[in-house]
């Protein structure tokens, strides 16, 4: 892994503490746990090839109405979220959670969860031994979230913070509710992302814990003294007291007071981690490489150079984040708004224009016809500006089709040319000039869009000067149990 030692199983041997409780020797097991925006994924990882031996993904179904913020706000179930945790780890085999001596936890950042810590939830026996649910817990406020408007976000005190502030951010949604329902806040003592939650509940913290990774996506933190902005909050009587305390990526945050599902009591729990931080960790094993992932939205990620520090203020008009990764390592990442998502809205409008034609076609039978329209033309001077969605650095800029000439008019030749416009686009945010500067020698690709489109391959591999290799797929679950075998 990026700047991290040879992989360890965790606790292997016979003198591990767990080990009479896991059925006697035999390999001990890590589970990886993310929280998604839409589904909850849980991955039990064994051996010290890291080997996959178990997964189970279920759709969390979560959203919820925002009764304070109206339309603008995005909140989702915290009980529905738990209930898909534990249908999860119910669906995994008993023998093998009986052997997990570690448990590292990741999951959507940025948004955030309140609690009353000494009723955070409440413990019972389930089918496949004692599991938590939801007690005096809050919905939670996701990234998503919109209902901080940017009117609200500029009347802010500025934080002294490399990240720019969003609407969607924990600390910016606390201030939302500072302002607008007050009495809200007063109902709890403790907040977190919703895998700081899940990490308090199995260890019984009384403060959460926080990895630096999210406090970065909350705002208000500055990553080189690993602190909140206290000073700064305090003058504008934010609620300082709901801050959690902040730990390095990778450590432990306690161990299980109680079995859990199987898993036995005294495990040991990381700090809850980014899933972005986790997916990357996942695949990313080189510091050459640079890995590009095209889904709903776009990424394309590079490590920086060892003792890389970021700037003390944000660029607003910078296409490039930087993401605080393991053992002080930084990631810069340009994340696109715009990737398979705009090859959805294509084929959508071609289903629609069909449909007004007095025609009947499948959007499910367009998708591979462009495709293979677009495999049949290798060239178009057709210029595709695809950022329909706009991006966070430019958010007027929509998109834009150039160099219309007569005999381009074709399926193909305008598919070619938008696979090629949602490359070039990320291109733009992260050139090609950097990638060569900092070191790159190759590109890993992943994600659902690129691994059935042909098309969007060809164009990656036209227009970047690196071998590229597929297959590598990002799984913020399995990173997240990759991270537990190098923790201490």
């Amino acid at each position: 892994m990026v700047g991290v030692g040879p992989p360890v199983c965790a606790g292997q041997g016979d003198s591990h503490p767990l080990m009479a409780a896991a059925g006697g020797p035999g390999p001990t097991c890590v589970l990886g746990i993310d929280l998604g925006t839409t589904s909850v994924k849980a991955a039990l990882v064994t051996g010290t090839e890291r080997a996959l031996a178990q997964s189970c993904s279920r759709e969390t179904l979560a959203h919820s109405d925002s009764l304070e913020a109206g339309p603008q706000g995005m909140e989702q179930d915290v009980q529905k979220i738990i209930r898909a945790l534990n249908e999860c780890l119910a669906a995994l085999p008993q023998q093998q959670l009986q052997r997990v001596t570690h448990i590292g936890i990741s999951g959507q950042m940025h948004g955030v969860v309140f609690w009353k810590s000494d009723k955070g939830c409440k413990w019972s026996e389930s089918g496949t031994g004692p599991a938590f649910e939801p007690d005096k817990v809050s919905h939670l406020v996701t990234w998503q979230d919109g209902r901080c408007s940017p009117t609200f976000l500029s009347s802010l005190p500025l934080p002294q913070s490399h990240v720019s502030l969003a609407t969607g951010f924990g600390c910016a949604t606390v201030y939302w509710y500072l302002k607008n329902s007050p009495d809200f806040l007063k109902a709890y003592d403790a907040a977190g992302t919703i895998q700081d939650y899940v990490v308090a509940m199995l260890c019984d913290l009384k403060k959460p814990l926080m990895s630096v990774q999210n406090a970065a996506s909350w705002g208000y933190f500055n990553c080189r003294s690993k602190s909140w902005n206290t000073d700064i909050l305090k003058k504008s009587s934010f609620p300082v007291h709901l801050l959690p305390e902040v730990g390095d990526p990778g450590s432990i945050a306690g161990r299980t007071t109680c079995a859990w599902h199987g898993i036995p009591k005294g495990a040991k729990v990381g700090i809850a981690l980014g899933d972005f931080q986790c997916s990357v960790y996942s695949c990313l094993t080189e510091r050459t490489d640079a890995v590009l992932n095209v889904s709903t939205s776009a990424q394309l990620t590079i490590s920086m150079p060892l003792g890389f520090q970021p700037p003390e203020a944000p660029d607003p008009s910078s296409a490039i984040t930087y993401f605080p990764y393991f053992n002080g390592d930084y990631l810069a990442v340009a994340a696109s708004l715009n990737g398979g998502n705009v090859l959805a809205t294509f084929v959508g409008m071609v289903a629609q224009w069909t449909q007004e034609l007095g025609l009947q076609v499948q959007e499910s039978a367009i998708y591979p016809r462009i495709i293979q329209a677009a495999l049949a033309q290798k060239h178009s001077k057709l210029s595709v500006h695809p950022t329909i969605f706009g991006e966070r650095h430019l958010p007027e800029q929509l998109a834009s089709v150039t160099s219309i000439g007569a005999s381009e008019l074709s399926l193909g030749h305008v598919t070619r040319a938008l696979c090629r416009g949602i490359v070039e686009n990320l291109c733009s945010m992260l050139p090609v000039q950097h990638l060569e500067d900092t070191g790159v020698r190759r590109i890993l690709g992943s994600g659902s869009a690129l691994a059935r489109n042909e098309v969007l391959k060809q164009e990656v591999e036209r227009i970047f000067p690196f071998p590229v290799v597929y297959g590598k797929d990002v799984d913020a679950a399995v990173g997240a149990a990759m991270v537990m075998f190098h923790s201490k």
